[in-house]
């Protein structure tokens, strides 16, 4: 069997999250981590063996509530962090069959998509609940095309200086490949804007994101291409009171263990009532 592409540098994107400045504010997590308090408020289920795994377990929280009470969290890092060191592309957790499993933006620094699904999935209890966000695919949009435009100027090519994200048109599909039940997707769309197109390069850097791709270019970026990005950037997305933005894009993913208590779609043939009586009486109405 072959091995998936390799996309992302795990080495480097550890080396990057271990440079972060102490007490930085990584507001994309806090973001993610704020939303999944009021999803899980919005379950009314209980939950004993709960888990949260990221590529760095610091920021992660110790517990939560769902609609049906708390939740005390065993968390673990995939890259780097303070908890117990786990391997999403050989994946193996604290046990067997956990009930609820949440993953903040591990799927930004797997290779094996799908593969790291289906073993989230065999994880999972029966009628147990995976959570996930991620980056999705609208996100830097601005800078890629800033690049893009750069590297053509200045080199008169093209490079892989932002990570691909992965499109909410997808989602869907690869949690069903995975064998997860009622599959579920939707986006938050931010807009964050800053002073300058370098000062959002800046904030990448301290978020630990910058350039996380095995096949990047073999030399740092000059600063002849950084000014040509920034000038193309700043005629891209530069706002009235002089402000550039940057799109972010959080999708989340929800998906359950299968289990004989949830509900089945119909089979084909079975409906009782018929699509063309059903228009029939709405032209009508």
């Amino acid at each position: 069997m072959a091995l998936p592409a390799k996309t992302f540098d795990r080495e480097l994107i550890a080396r990057h999250l271990r440079r972060r400045p102490e007490g930085f504010d990584d507001f994309v997590t806090r973001l993610a981590l704020n939303d999944l308090t009021d999803r899980l408020l919005a379950v009314t289920r209980t939950f004993t063996q709960a888990l949260i795994l990221a590529p760095d377990a610091a920021p992660l929280p110790l517990g939560a509530s769902s609609g049906e009470g708390n939740i005390v969290f065993e968390r673990a890092a995939t890259i780097v962090g303070g908890a117990e060191l786990v391997d999403p592309e050989a994946l193996v957790l604290p046990r067997p069959q956990h009930d609820l499993i949440i993953s903040i933006f591990d799927l930004q620094v797997v290779n094996d998509v799908p593969g790291f699904l289906a073993r989230i999935r065999a994880c999972l209890a029966p009628d147990g609940l995976f959570l996930a966000a991620v980056i999705g695919g609208a996100s830097l949009a601005e800078l890629r095309q800033a690049f893009l435009a750069a590297d053509a100027e200045v080199s008169g090519g093209a490079f892989a200086r932002v990570a691909p994200f992965i499109p909410l048109g997808d989602c869907g599909g690869l949690l069903q490949r995975a064998g997860f039940a009622l599959p579920v997707a939707d986006v938050e769309t931010h807009i964050v804007r800053y002073p300058t197109p370098l000062a959002l390069m800046r904030e990448l850097k301290a978020l630990g994101a910058s350039n996380p791709l095995a096949d990047r270019p073999g030399r740092l970026a000059t600063p002849r291409l950084l000014a040509a990005a920034s000038a193309a950037y700043s005629a891209l997305a530069t706002d009235p009171d002089g402000r550039v933005r940057a799109t972010l894009e959080i999708i989340w993913l929800s998906g359950w263990a299968p289990h004989e208590s949830q509900q089945k779609p119909l089979q084909p043939g079975s409906a009782q009532t018929s699509l063309t009586t059903i228009l029939g009486r709405k032209s009508r109405s």
